[in-house]
């Protein structure tokens, strides 16, 4: 009686699924720095979202700390001169915004007073920011 064996074949090492996880390393470490890179604003404690997005756009970091204190890119400023330095800094851009950065400990008044100096000082693209996730 014969006995049929197949053929060995080498092993082979295969190179697209390699490939492939290289590629989703590389994209999950550009989108990593990307996201890492917006943050501008100073470090307070931001509500939170489920539905939290950062606008990239954007350009100018308006921070409102739980003492009142008011801070354009990490620059303190006085209530009196929020305006004219929202002014200043965004001159000569057509589509200028705002990140807005407020403690959760903030009255409500507090930034609402913020929210109309942004507003007199001609920039309409606001956008609130918050921490995503759930407390």
């Amino acid at each position: 009686m014969k006995v049929y064996r197949p053929a060995t074949r080498k092993v082979r090492i295969e190179m697209v699924p390699i490939i492939d996880i290289v590629f989703l390393l590389l994209v999950f470490f550009i989108y990593a720095m990307l996201s890492m890179a917006v943050h501008r604003g100073l470090p307070v404690r931001l509500p939170t979202s489920t539905t939290a997005k950062v606008n990239k756009e954007l350009i100018l970091s308006v921070t409102v700390k739980i003492d009142g204190r008011v801070f354009v890119n990490k620059e303190e400023v006085s209530g009196d001169s929020l305006v004219d330095t929202l002014r200043r800094k965004s001159a000569g851009e057509a589509e200028a915004g705002v990140l807005l950065f407020a403690d959760r400990a903030v009255s409500y008044q507090r930034l609402f007073t913020v929210l109309d100096q942004i507003r007199t000082a001609g920039l309409t693209r606001i956008s609130l920011q918050a921490r995503a996730g759930n407390e």
